[in-house]
């Protein structure tokens, strides 16, 4: 059976997790989104709560703290999955052996893991800076890998566009600011009713609009990938 793409599911599959494999390669070798990210959040935490001292912090605030370090720490390192391949001159190979959909998949799989790797980092720095005392830890983490699915599909349709235009960096978070206020709006208040203690029954809108963006984004650069980057 073959896929839309050509091709049978399962070899259409294993060329998305080659892109993944040779982006992960070369991630270890130079570090450069990783140390971007990771920076950028360890450096803005430490600092918000040297300044804050010992004050506690409200859930709303703590929410919002969240996930402003995690667009800006996202806007540092995710345009670099495909700016990267422009820079080196491998865009072009890279084009001549994989699908745009296939191309699109890897790319994103590899952004989604830097996105969890965040998280994980993020959340231990966040309990010994600025701790949480009371949580839905299981509505918190949820949201955060949703909130991150979500950032993840958007970012790297947008990092395709940027790619290809003169000016890349500043256009990056131009772009993609205004597509990702409601994952930002919908992440802040999942995560402020984590953090208030409610569960998943109140939080059920949140979940509701970080799935459907995840899957419209995630639709929408499947049918326009091939348009966006290659031509």
């Amino acid at each position: 059976r073959s896929s839309p793409w050509g091709g049978t599911p399962l070899r259409w599959l294993s060329g998305a997790l080659a892109i993944l494999s040779k982006d992960v390669r070369s991630e270890v070798r130079t570090r450069a989104a990783l140390n971007a990210v990771v920076l950028f959040a360890v450096v803005t935490l430490t600092v918000v709560s040297y300044s804050l001292g010992g004050f506690r912090l409200a859930p709303e605030v703590h929410a919002s703290l969240i996930w402003i370090i995690l667009f800006f720490a996202a806007m540092a390192g995710l345009s670099r999955t495909f700016v990267v391949e422009a820079e080196r001159g491998t865009e072009l190979a890279l084009r001549l052996t994989a699908s745009g959909p296939q191309i699109y998949l890897g790319k994103l799989l590899f952004n989604l893991a830097l996105l969890i790797l965040l998280d994980v980092i993020l959340i231990p720095l966040f309990q010994v800076f600025l701790p949480v005392r009371e949580a839905d830890w299981g509505l918190l983490l949820t949201g955060l890998a949703l909130g991150s699915l979500a950032l993840a599909a958007s970012s790297t349709l947008v990092a395709a566009i940027v790619s290809q235009a003169g000016v890349k960096g500043a256009l990056f978070t131009v772009l993609s600011f205004p597509i990702l206020i409601p994952v930002l709006v919908a992440g802040v208040g999942l995560t402020r009713k984590a953090m208030s203690g409610q569960g998943f029954g109140e939080a059920g809108t949140e979940i509701q609009l970080l799935v459907s963006y995840a899957g419209v984004m995630i639709t929408l650069a499947f049918l326009l990938i091939d348009f966006v980057w290659r031509d």
